[in-house]
């Protein structure tokens, strides 16, 4: 599995910051931090989505967006401190229905938003049935149990979370980490089976509670039982003063630029790193978007590489049906200040920020659960990621 590389800089000193600020202000500071990053907990998520490259947080989902217009960008920058001090391992009885996601509303941070019952927060695909790799940030490293609960088939995302729609599903104790405590990517990791015969809308709740301390962490991540390998959609969502309508592609094309043959560099793929866990599922990186619309086609967008003015690009192609599909097109919009060279594997089309990709001959062939990669260079004035989601449409 991939492991994940996040701007571990700009955390280390929003982490930095928050303690400054919360013995300004009297808060008491927690010595254990942590929450789910795979699959990603609400302000995890959030707080990825709102990364910009000033350092600001400006979330484009509008799930976390009402979230900041509620309580500001303060827990976001502690995505991690969703905490009480005092929950010493008690939940249902303790911790109210409709505040779980919030650890009760006891945290020294206003996590009261990210409660909100609705069904446009960040998601996760996921297969019924399938085994992952479940990673937990380690912000600061403490022994204890991690406890995981699942809702129960039927529940919707627009009624507040209570204990009654949970089942647990496992208890993890100490389970192995890897990176360092205080970066955005170290985390405990244990491979999580995932029930059989789900469907549609879910959510992991995990409970980690610390065997050295009364300190106890929620951590609430939106599921879709889809046939998904740990996607996410809903982040780098287009802003309101961008169309968020793709391209139809009826229109012709404005650039005459076109890429349909190899390159040498086409087999080149988002960097990894060897994985420490036994586990094979495919877990995407923070720094890649992706869509799962219901046709089964689906596509991630990663950034290989980047340099002063451009970067390299790389698209994963995924067919989750049960069949093969024969051809694929692929719509998505630019960001500012971004235009894209070359591309190899794939057909281009442009219409000022709209990029249609299409297969060519020999790629257009995905089989069942199988995919195909285009890559493209680009250059860039620093926006390096679609405005929105990309559209992935098969037959």
């Amino acid at each position: 599995m991939s492991r994940r590389k996040t701007p571990t800089i700009v955390a280390a000193l929003a982490g930095a910051l928050a303690t400054v600020c919360a013995l300004l202000l009297g808060l008491p500071t927690a010595q254990a931090h942590g929450l789910a990053i795979m699959p990603g907990s609400r302000t995890y998520l959030c707080y990825q989505d709102g990364l910009t490259g000033t350092g600001a947080l400006t979330p484009t989902n509008p799930a976390c967006q009402a979230a900041v217009a509620q309580g500001g960008t303060t827990p976001l920058y502690n995505w991690f401190a969703v905490l009480d001090s005092n929950a010493g391992g008690r939940g249902q009885g303790y911790v109210p229905d409709g505040t779980l996601c919030s650890a009760g509303n006891k945290s020294p941070y206003d996590f009261a938003a990210y409660n909100a019952p609705r069904d446009d927060w960040p998601k996760t695909h996921l297969t019924s049935g399938a085994t992952i790799e479940l990673d937990y940030s380690n912000w600061a490293a403490h022994p204890g149990e991690f406890r995981v609960y699942l809702t129960k088939q039927g529940w919707s995302p627009t009624t507040p979370l209570a204990w009654a729609d949970l089942s647990l599903v496992s208890t993890v104790v100490n389970p192995p980490q890897v990176g360092s405590p205080g970066t955005d990517g170290g985390h405990y990791y244990w491979s999580q089976a995932l029930p059989s015969g789900r469907s549609g809308a879910a959510l992991m709740f995990i409970q980690w509670v610390r065997s050295d301390s009364q300190e106890n962490f929620f951590s609430c991540s939106d599921l879709v039982f889809d046939g998904g390998h740990g996607e996410v959609t809903g982040i780098h969502q287009p802003t309101s003063s961008a169309s968020p309508s793709p391209s139809t592609g009826t229109s012709p094309s404005a650039s005459p630029s076109t890429g349909t043959s190899p390159s040498p560099s086409a087999s080149a793929s988002p960097s990894t790193s060897p994985s420490a866990s036994p586990s094979t599922s495919a877990s995407p990186s923070p720094s890649s978007s992706g869509t799962m619309p219901s046709s089964g086609c689906m596509a991630t967008y990663s950034v290989v590489s980047s340099w002063g003015g451009g970067f390299q690009g790389s698209v994963q192609v995924m067919n989750h049906n049960s069949t093969p599909i024969s051809s694929w097109t692929l719509k998505w919009q630019t960001g500012a200040g971004t235009t894209i060279t070359n591309l190899w594997n794939g057909a281009l089309t442009v219409s000022g920020s709209d990029v249609t990709v299409k297969n060519v001959a020999y790629n257009g062939t995905i089989g069942a659960d199988s995919s195909t990669t285009f890559g493209f260079t680009a250059n860039s004035s620093g926006n390096n990621f679609p405005t929105g989601s990309i559209t992935c449409t098969a037959s």
